[in-house]
């Protein structure tokens, strides 16, 4: 089957940008746009395919579960729908679907028996956004849409949640760091990612550091 790739990417950027037009800070299009161009970077050195890899970047989180009543198939049937309707061949539909599917953290949890050199670029992507500077500004938007707080010691982070309690978790912004951020970096598929990963590890770090003691009262 014959299709045009670039005229398909418009599309869907035209879709995500539409779809996620009132989104939430750390969810919206420009959290798209950042994993999209971290797979393109990925892809310099990564033996995967660049149109799969970029649809599946571009619909990863067009129905995120967090903003759909914990659902976790609404992004999927929704990238398939989408997809369908733009006469794309089954086979290549069922690969970006199944990224979509397999690309969030969950805890750790998201076992499944998928896997391909496609997601494994769009994953590293998509992690490589919730670190640093960018993934620091994230958990606090996140944070201060679900009305959270900042920080209280008094709340221990909670290291061996379930599935079905990190869904739930409703701790400070700072546990997050501990029970998601820091341990991006050594979940990383990709050369590149685990390279870039290792720098922005180190920033949340420094960004904790000093956290911790301006929190205290120190100067």
């Amino acid at each position: 089957m014959s299709y045009n790739k670039k005229a398909i990417t418009e599309k869907t950027v035209s879709f995500v940008k539409q779809t996620l037009e009132n989104a939430e800070g750390s969810h919206d299009w420009y959290h798209i746009y950042r994993v999209w161009n971290m797979t393109k970077l990925i892809l310099k050195t990564e033996k995967a395919d660049p149109f799969i890899s970029e649809i599946a970047a571009l619909l990863h989180d067009i129905a995120d579960y967090k903003f759909n009543d914990g659902n976790e198939t609404t992004g999927a049937k929704k990238a398939k729908s989408f997809l369908t309707s733009l006469n794309i061949e089954d086979k290549i539909v069922t690969q970006i679907v199944n990224i979509v599917k397999n690309v969030s953290y969950l805890g750790g949890h998201n076992k499944s028996n998928f896997f391909s050199p496609e997601l494994a670029v769009v994953q590293d992507a998509d992690r490589l956004d919730a670190l640093g500077a960018i993934g620091i500004a994230r958990a606090f938007a996140y944070g201060g849409y679900k009305k959270r707080e900042l920080y209280n010691p008094n709340i221990k982070p909670a290291l061996n949640m379930t599935k079905e309690q990190y869904k739930k978790n409703t701790s400070p912004s700072v546990n997050h760091f501990y029970e998601k951020l820091l341990l991006l970096k050594d979940k990383m598929n990709t050369e590149t990612g685990k390279q870039i990963a290792e720098q922005r590890h180190k920033f949340m770090l420094l960004f904790l550091d000093r956290f911790f003691d301006e929190w205290k009262g120190i100067k």
